[in-house]
């Protein structure tokens, strides 16, 4: 091979548990400079280190060096869907170092850069915007009746959900390389996904808003005796609940500070509360 370059050889359920392992540690050493570079590095770091494995021979030891600097480079995706990432890059870079002269190393870096943005979409709407919504507020409301089973369940959904599909995404990942990729931009399904993820991320958060925030009113209107929670109710169920929602949305949009919002819930729900106007 060309540089004397070998690539050392691993088990392939020991080089999927480096993806899996250390794409959980990806985020620990995040910084506002380039995020989660360092952790991205420690994640792909075995395989390079397989790829220049003679730490006598100068011109290993500089490619090696010269890889390390190349993921150091800004990277910010979801954790469960780095997974890919790192799995992908690895069988990019093991290809470089099998065939230097015919592989550029500048496509690894711009194959990451085009998949950070998708998969962030894709991971943070199901893991963040659903499954972690449906688990922990699942999980609430049990937790509030008393059930020790509350903090149990929603941790079981997460693992559930998070575990395989981080193995097999950096399975798939380093098995069908740039083949998986092309596979999926060219038949939009990232896409497709994206958009599903979406729509189950945001029913799910309406059916919070509506059964966690319980937002109301005592008024009576005048004459009849008429409750205005029940009118409320029948034009839209838990109205004044997706309101206050709505307007804290709208606040922090605005980049007003979450200290501000959270006092203005505390006092401004007293001060509502003792002139009768929330219950």
């Amino acid at each position: 091979m060309a540089d004397n370059t070998s690539t050392q050889e691993i088990t392939p359920r020991k080089r999927y548990s480096q993806f899996f392992w250390r794409s959980w540690a990806i985020q620990d050493s995040w910084n506002y400079e380039r995020q989660m570079n360092l952790g991205f590095l420690y994640g792909i770091a075995p395989t390079i280190d397989r790829c220049y494995p003679d730490k006598n021979d100068p011109k290993q030891v500089e490619k090696r060096k010269e890889a390390y600097k190349r993921h150091m480079a800004f990277y910010n995706c979801t954790p469960q869907t780095s997974a890919f990432v790192l799995g992908l890059s690895a069988s990019m870079e093991e290809e470089y170092a099998r065939n230097p002269e015919d592989f550029d190393p500048e496509s690894i870096m711009a194959i990451k850069t085009s998949l950070m943005g998708p998969l962030s979409g894709i991971g943070d709407s199901f893991f963040q915007g659903t499954i972690r919504v449906i688990a922990f507020g699942l999980g609430a409301s049990l937790a509030a009746q008393g059930s020790i089973l509350g903090p149990i369940i929603a941790m079981l959904i997460s693992i559930l959900t998070s575990v395989p599909i981080t193995w097999f995404a950096g399975k798939f990942g380093y098995e069908m390389g740039n083949s998986y990729l092309e596979k999926l931009q060219g038949s939009n399904i990232m896409a497709k996904v994206m958009y599903a993820c979406g729509i189950v991320g945001l029913m799910a958060i309406g059916g919070m808003v509506a059964t966690l925030i319980g937002v109301s009113t005592p008024i009576t209107l005048p004459g009849g005796g008429t409750a205005l929670q029940d009118i409320l109710n029948g034009i839209i169920p838990q109205m004044l609940s997706l309101g206050v929602s709505m307007l804290m949305f709208y606040l922090i949009k605005k980049g007003v500070n979450t200290g501000w919002l959270l006092a203005l819930c505390i006092v401004g729900g007293l001060a509502l509360s003792a002139f009768g106007i929330f219950a």
